[in-house]
């Protein structure tokens, strides 16, 4: 059995940033990642990162925008991330510094707990325990293994008032599907990649999630990996892209390689972060990313790899397909993957782009009346800004009643996009109610519903909130208070001198 004085579990780039804090004042830390790399997406293929208002970046988040720039002898914010390996060379060097002991292969097994407190996790690296325990992973497996109660996916609109919350209506837009493209096979069947089942009523709750992808790294330069056919490409997978593309032909529109993966040499050295955009993309839409969260390691494995290798086939098939337009067949061409990044998983990333997961039940709950309002926040630890951002959650088909026949269309739901000006995000919300657990902090499955979690999700948020979830972890390490009943005006202040920014 190790014992340390602070466990933090997911080396996500909340997960860092908590060991990281929890180490510089000088407690052992310890960070269990279940897998073999540190950093989560900003380390993982989210390269360009969605900021938001600049002034709410305060704290580690701002320090980790600084190491940036130095590393490539910029201005803070002249590149709006950077290379992946550069990202992760930052994170291990923070760890190094701090004297953060960093576990790699540590899934979690079992977690063992008493009343309403953790003793220890058990993963195949060995039993941990210590007095304080911070649940950085985007799965929330901590957290719901001590037994927090948690939601998952969207709810209904009527639970808490919220005019976005639910299913959305189907309206035209750069992320639906354009009419009359039929779902069926001259068979009757289904063509892949169309999710099944109807949709429930505009308005309700359905537990889906924001469809997950790769954000994948490409590079122009001359020692570009070629995209290459992937053995076990399914030719037949990619019939709905054709009839897409066929039916852009026959309505006279040319689209544009950028406009669907993103190849806009936003990253630094002419690199770019491949994004999903558009009808047709790198998010994975048949609903399969339903099932991810409360999934066993099994069941994620293979919608992890469902995804993986939707990443590779859509960028083979964008770069190949003779129905594909010459003009972004010769786009992708010219691009390819980095040698420099991913080397141990074939130059994609490691990190697959879990946008929404578990949502803790907290005593306090944020929603979307807390960011469109910017409600004050007496226990403020961070702040936020970056507009509701809820991507897509799935494609289906559904009739059309046109005469005399109904037709049936493929379509695309979920998108929404809503500004909102910064608001503070408390403290309340990132910890478990008291009954539940006292001695566990959670920075990224904060309690929030899937409309404010579609904010808060942002990478910049993570680390701020990593940040806090650290310092309160010392503070009930220390005092062996539950984390509920820290001196939050105490912990404020120490963010406040670290540079945290808790208002405007």
């Amino acid at each position: 059995m190790r014992q340390a004085e602070v466990i933090v579990y997911g080396a996500t780039s909340a997960g860092v940033c908590a060991a990281v804090a929890a180490a510089r004042r000088g407690l052992d830390t310890v960070l269990l990642e279940p897998g073999r790399h540190v950093g989560g997406m900003t380390s993982g293929g989210l390269g360009y990162t969605d900021i938001g208002d600049s002034r709410v970046l305060g704290g580690m988040a701002a320090e980790f925008r600084r190491a940036v720039a130095a590393a490539y002898g910029v201005e803070p914010g002249h590149y709006a991330g950077p290379e992946p390996h550069v990202a992760e060379a930052i994170f291990v060097s923070w760890l190094e510094g701090a004297g953060v002991e960093v576990v790699y292969d540590a899934p979690l097994r079992t977690v063992v707990t008493s009343g309403e407190r953790i003793l220890s996790v058990v993963t195949p690296q060995g039993d941990y325990t210590a007095g304080a325990f911070v649940d950085a992973g985007y799965e929330g497996d901590l957290m719901a293994a001590a037994g927090v109660s948690y939601r998952v996916g969207r709810e209904d609109r009527t639970l808490h008032g919220e005019t976005f919350a639910g299913r959305r209506e189907v309206v035209p837009g750069m992320h639906n599907f354009p009419p009359w493209i039929s779902p069926f096979r001259a068979d009757g069947t289904l063509l892949p990649q169309v999710a099944d089942g109807p949709m429930v009523e505009v308005g309700e709750g359905d537990g889906g999630v924001m469809s997950y992808g790769y954000r994948v790294c490409l590079t122009s330069a001359p020692d570009r990996i070629p995209i290459e056919r992937r053995p076990g490409y399914d030719e037949e997978h990619w019939e709905l892209g054709r009839r897409l593309f066929r039916h852009w032909r026959e309505q006279g529109v040319e689209p544009r390689a950028g406009r669907l993966v993103g190849l806009a040499p936003n990253l630094p050295n002419g690199k770019c972060d491949g994004n999903s955009l558009g009808p047709f993309s790198l998010s994975v839409l048949d609903r399969s990313a339903w099932d991810y969260p409360d999934a066993g390691p099994g069941e994620r494995e293979r919608i992890r790899l469902h995804h993986l290798h939707h990443a590779q086939d859509l960028l083979y098939f964008l770069s190949h397909d003779p129905e594909v337009p010459a003009s972004v067949r010769a786009e992708l061409g010219r691009w390819g993957l980095p040698p420099d990044e991913f080397a141990d998983t074939g130059h994609l990333p490691h990190q697959l782009y879990v946008r929404e997961a578990r949502r803790m039940l907290g005593d306090r709950h944020l929603t979307e009346h807390d960011l469109v309002q910017s409600r004050p926040q007496a226990d403020v630890i961070a702040m936020g800004s970056y507009h509701l951002d809820v991507r897509e959650v799935q494609r289906t088909w559904r009739w059309v009643y046109e005469h005399p026949d109904p037709v049936p269309m493929v379509v695309t739901e979920g998108y929404l996009s809503v500004g909102v000006a910064p608001y503070q995000i408390p403290y309340a919300a990132i910890v478990p109610r008291r009954v539940e657990c006292a001695n566990l902090v959670v920075p990224v499955c904060v309690s929030a519903s899937h409309v404010a979690f579609s904010s808060i999700r942002m990478e910049v948020q993570y680390q701020m909130l990593g940040h806090a979830a650290g310092l309160a972890a010392v503070r009930a390490a220390e005092s062996g208070k539950a984390v509920q009943d820290i001196d939050v005006t105490a912990l404020q202040e120490e963010l406040s001198a670290a540079g945290q920014v808790l208002a405007l």
